[in-house]
């Protein structure tokens, strides 16, 4: 409230960013106010339903959040804000999303846990799409058009209605993290595995809290009983930006144990306030996150702290263990969906472990699609890692081992293929890792 009346009484003038969550059911007229300047504008957490029709006035606007509000429908007039790049209307009550409704610079458009059945041909005209969010929708296709959306790099699809994926999905050159569990086409399947066990919400306690990422909290806890120190998820709902809980639970049950991925002991149940949760081993204090997750500028690419670099020798562990992690998932019929640097965990000695299976999805009875294609888009985000790592090299380390340098930027450029066919499976890329690995001993 005390940020509204800032604004009103005009001392805001010059901002470029505002964010208001005071229960608004309209939208403050003053904002205009700020329409020279204003980029980045977060409306969520309120009771919004419309916007004004004169909303291009802000022109300079590059960001708009209006999250768990209650709007029923895209707002058409967003067409006008000419100079929108990222656009989050996540957890409203959306049924329509009509045609020519956004503007065509949107990069990132964040539609998750909504009502939508159908998205608009014109969806295909936005060029500059590189992250789509749709998971939670009732959509049972996808239209044609969207094969046009060529930079489309990570799209969420999981907890819809889709009987199956359109084959031109598996033909866009950048993508590379995709999540599709919970749709008719992968949950017939489901009741084929057995339960993860159970652990009584009385029997843990908790500690201090590890990090969040899209689906839940971790924190540090403990088993009563066997004085055993745990790492403990709650979910935050019951549909997140990656899907339903119960496909993590499913797809932690299908990756089994392997000595580069973080293993899950169990479930809560009996939580207090019914959420649902899962415990985890706890990861030494030893290991730290490998980058960070993208912001509102990189969009799909992780960020690493300035001055970060490796070392040639502890950049192929980590890109070994890693590829070694993905192969034994795809072995199982998984894609982790989100191999990201952030997921990642490295101790001092180059170990890694692949984490959180939230975007993960169980494909091998996905009927008409091959699990290779499955495989190669992740193959993908892998080259999206390798190139990172790459990239952060030392520079004495490129200079002495140019040879074996050029060899993992050959590797990478493979991986990335824009003609997806060409891309090598993961078992493959292993073998060319530990090659050069050897080169380097």
């Amino acid at each position: 409230m005390k940020t509204l009346q800032l604004l009103q009484t005009g001392q805001l003038a010059g901002n470029k960013r505002l964010s208001l969550a005071c229960g608004l059911e309209t939208f403050p007229p003053e904002i205009f106010d700020l329409a020279d300047t204003l980029e980045i504008l977060d409306l969520s957490n309120n009771r919004l339903s419309r916007l004004p029709d004169d909303l291009g006035r802000l022109k300079k606007l590059r960001i708009l959040f209006l999250s768990q509000n209650l709007f029923e429908e895209l707002p058409e007039v967003l067409a006008h804000c000419t100079q929108l790049t990222m656009i989050g209307f996540k957890s409203n009550q959306i049924v329509h999303f009509y045609e020519k409704s956004l503007p065509p610079k949107v990069r990132w458009l964040i539609l998750t846990d909504n009502k939508i059945e159908k998205l608009p041909d014109s969806i295909g005209e936005l060029k500059r799409l590189q992250k789509l969010m749709l998971a939670g929708n009732r959509l049972t296709s996808l239209p044609d058009s969207m094969s046009a959306c060529r930079e489309l790099e990570l799209i969420r699809l999981s907890a819809n209605r889709l009987e199956t994926l359109p084959p031109w999905l598996f033909t866009l050159p950048q993508l590379a993290w995709l999540a599709c569990s919970g749709n008719p086409f992968t949950n017939d399947h489901l009741l084929q595995y057995e339960s993860l066990a159970e652990v009584a919400w009385d029997d843990v306690e908790l500690h201090e809290e590890l990090g969040e990422g899209a689906s839940g909290i971790i924190s540090k806890g403990s088993l009563i009983d066997e004085q055993e120190a745990v790492a403990v998820k709650i979910f935050k709902g019951d549909v997140t930006s990656d899907g339903y809980p119960a496909d993590e639970m499913q797809a932690c049950i299908v990756a089994g144990t392997h000595e580069n991925l973080t293993n899950v002991h169990g479930k809560l149940h009996r939580h207090p306030e019914e959420k649902e949760g899962l415990i985890l081993s706890l990861i030494p204090s030893s290991y730290s996150n490998l980058g960070r997750p993208p912001d509102l500028d990189t969009c799909t690419r992780d960020i690493y702290d300035d001055g970060t670099t490796f070392s040639l020798s502890l950049l192929i562990r980590i890109a070994t263990d890693i590829a070694s992690a993905a192969t034994h998932l795809h072995e199982q019929g998984l894609m982790h969906g989100d191999l990201y640097s952030h997921n990642i965990l490295v101790d001092d000695s180059g170990h890694s472990l692949l984490s959180d299976l939230g975007a993960a999805s169980i494909y091998h009875h996905a009927d008409g699609i091959s699990a290779e294609a499955f495989e190669r888009i992740e193959v993908r985000a892998f080259g999206c890692l390798l190139e990172e790592l790459l990239d952060r090299c030392l520079p004495e380390d490129i200079t002495s081992h140019r040879h074996l340098v050029e060899q993992l930027r050959t590797l990478e450029y493979a991986c990335m293929d824009e003609h997806v066919v060409d891309r090598p499976l993961f078992t493959a890329i292993s073998n060319s890792l530990s090659t050069i690995a050897k080169a380097i001993d």
